[in-house]
């Protein structure tokens, strides 16, 4: 019996103490499962408080490594720009630069010229990538895109030559032109015929001040101000009166289908509502846009062509739109120039753009007009069969409900289906 009670006793104690000693070795292994290990810490890296919703701001395209290169947030932008590709940082420049703050903590900034993926463009992007510490082991790096601020400043430097040179052709016209004068005083034949140039070129001179005055103006104030209804037919009237001696010495034909305000069109016939097409704006400034668009096409349209003027009413979102464009059977434009084309005093053909006196600044008010009062500007051309510039501009009773708004300009170029004027009728030609 004691035998037996000693035995129990002992089993008793022995599975007291095995459940003590599972507990322990229980506790001990939780305990080593929550410490952090070298592979935990490098597989699941934490960003310190608050970097997320920083990161989430800012208008820099953001990208975090790790310690293994490893991308841990990145920014929708950095997707977007290329900079990150399956989960890693694919520009090898900047992950050096990574690399090497990572060892010395040291804050490095490049700027980057980056090839474009997915456009078939071979313009660069432009960047410039900052990189800093992020707390003992993370990396921080923030790019921005430069393109459009490199492309301002490239057309600043660009205009600023133009300008000095543009004056300084005339200056210096007028110049040399003025000692031939002194030279033949006793030639009166050859001083009349420097003198003729010297006008030629204070013409020229004088125009192009005038343009850069214009463009200033029509960047810098708000025609709608003093917007009123301005009817389209005296817009019209007003640019084929502006061109008619030059369409006049090269045989080119000067026609429109613009509907007059007593319900008729030139030929007769009646248009019910379409008779009386207003916009609305600054007068001025919008016979200066269309009369621009009539000139060009008379200065690069060939002898015993024809110039069209065509309107029309045109329903939009936003309201009623009058369209307004301009068709020539010129040398067109190729599809490289229709980019820039409103760029400032850039030209198609610069040899002829000087034989017609242009000072390459008509498109460039145009956009910039057209722009400010609401509407916008189109092109359509094809080499060797000419061109259609059609403004779109609110109509008078629609405009004054949204004469605050300003969209953006579009350059974009249509294509011959979507040009309703490439064949543009002409009812009558006026004389």
């Amino acid at each position: 019996m004691d035998v037996n009670a000693a035995v129990a006793a002992a089993a008793a104690i022995a599975g007291v103490l095995t459940g003590v000693i599972a507990m322990l070795a229980f506790r001990w292994s939780e305990r080593d499962q929550k410490r952090p290990t070298r592979t935990s810490l490098h597989t699941d890296p934490v960003l310190p408080p608050g970097v997320d919703t920083v990161l989430s701001v800012l208008r820099s395209s953001a990208v975090v490594l790790d310690e293994a290169d490893a991308v841990v947030k990145a920014s929708s932008a950095a997707y977007a720009l290329g900079l990150v590709r399956g989960g890693t940082l694919s520009v090898e420049p900047m992950l050096q630069m990574a690399r090497d703050t990572r060892r010395d903590g040291e804050i490095r900034q490049v700027e980057l010229d980056l090839p474009r993926r997915g456009t078939g463009r071979g313009e660069a992007l432009a960047v410039s990538a900052r990189v800093a510490p992020l707390g003992s082991r993370l990396v921080l790096l923030l790019v921005e895109d430069l393109t459009e601020a490199r492309r301002i400043e490239a057309v600043r430097r660009d205009f600023v030559a133009n300008v000095s040179h543009e004056l300084k052709t005339p200056v210096g016209a007028l110049s040399l032109l003025s000692e031939a004068v002194m030279d033949a005083s006793d030639d009166p034949e050859a001083v009349q015929r420097f003198a003729g140039r010297m006008q030629i070129e204070a013409t020229r001179l004088t125009n192009l001040v005038q343009e850069l005055i214009d463009l200033s103006r029509v960047q810098n104030d708000d025609p709608l101000e003093d917007a009123e209804p301005v009817r389209v037919d005296e817009l019209v009237a007003e640019a084929i009166d502006r061109c008619r001696h030059q369409a006049g010495t090269k045989q080119i034909t000067m026609a429109s289908n613009v509907w007059s305000p007593d319900g008729t069109d030139q030929g007769g016939r009646r248009e019910g509502d379409a008779a009386d097409l207003h916009v609305w704006g600054n007068r001025g400034q919008l016979a200066a846009a269309l009369g621009n668009l009539v000139e060009n096409a008379v200065n690069y349209s060939p002898a015993r062509t024809r110039v069209g003027i065509a309107a029309r009413r045109v329903s939009a979102p936003g309201g009623d739109m009058i369209e307004l464009a301009v068709t020539d059977q010129g040398i067109g434009i190729s599809d490289k120039d229709k980019e820039r084309i409103f760029e400032r005093f850039y030209r198609v053909d610069p040899a002829r753009s000087r034989a017609t006196g242009g000072t390459g600044l008509g498109l460039a008010i145009v956009k910039h007009v057209v722009a400010s009062h609401g509407g916008e500007v189109t092109v359509w051309s094809a080499e060797g069969q000419g061109s259609t510039f059609t403004l779109r501009l609110p109509e008078a009773g629609a405009a004054r409900d949204r004469a605050q708004q300003h969209p953006g300009f579009e350059d974009e170029a249509g294509s011959p289906e979507s040009s309703p004027y490439a064949s543009l009728p002409a009812p009558e030609v006026l004389p």
